[in-house]
């Protein structure tokens, strides 16, 4: 699996470094390549969006929502046959998942939702005391493997929420949002699914 991470800040150096150093074979889509810093001693590369975009098989875009559109409008015909994963929030307006962006944009591509459901504080620490934290998805299920493999390689445990059910994914950060922030608690809360 190829990866590529559209983006270099916070999230996305992130979740970059960390499939990196898990094994994935991963590129960093930066505006401005030759400076851009994120890989770090990593073992992934840094290049422009184009060339990232160009030489993966599955996509995480973890830009400001505001350059979702014009990211996929430039990029589209380039993603078709690839796996879009959905990493980008809206911290300071109302949640917005960009399948219908994808959908029109790059019609060939398949879409995820994931990686955005914690801050981005649990991303880079994702163990509580040796329980890691869970990351809910939604995916088509022929892809269900390739995101339970990016999630794991970050130290997050998957918890797939079907095909299609970005809403639910959402309500999933609104929860967070509510607790987290709202509720004063603090960045560093997660979620950890229980079962008998």
């Amino acid at each position: 699996m190829n990866v590529a991470v559209i983006g270099t800040g916070f999230i996305g150096g992130t979740l970059g470094r960390a499939f990196a150093r898990a094994g994935h074979p991963t590129v960093l889509g930066s505006r401005t390549p030759e400076t851009d810093a994120a890989a770090q001693d990593s073992g992934a590369a840094t290049t422009t969006v184009a060339d990232a975009v160009a030489h993966a098989d599955t996509v995480v875009l973890a830009v400001p929502t505001t350059a979702v559109e014009e990211l996929l409008t430039a990029h589209g015909d380039a993603l078709a046959g690839k796996l879009v994963v959905d990493a980008a929030n809206n911290i300071t307006g109302p949640v917005a998942h960009h399948a219908d962006l994808v959908a029109r944009h790059a019609p060939k591509a398949r879409y995820a939702r994931a990686f955005n459901t914690l801050g981005g504080e649990n991303l880079a620490d994702p163990d509580f005391n040796g329980t890691p934290a869970d990351m809910f998805y939604s995916a088509p299920e022929s892809d269900r493997a390739v995101l339970d493999a990016l999630i794991t390689a970050v130290g997050l445990r998957p918890q797939y929420l079907g095909e299609g059910q970005q809403d639910t994914v959402d309500g999933v950060l609104r929860l967070w949002f509510a607790l987290a922030v709202g509720q004063g608690r603090g960045r560093h809360l997660a979620f950890h699914t229980l079962e008998r």
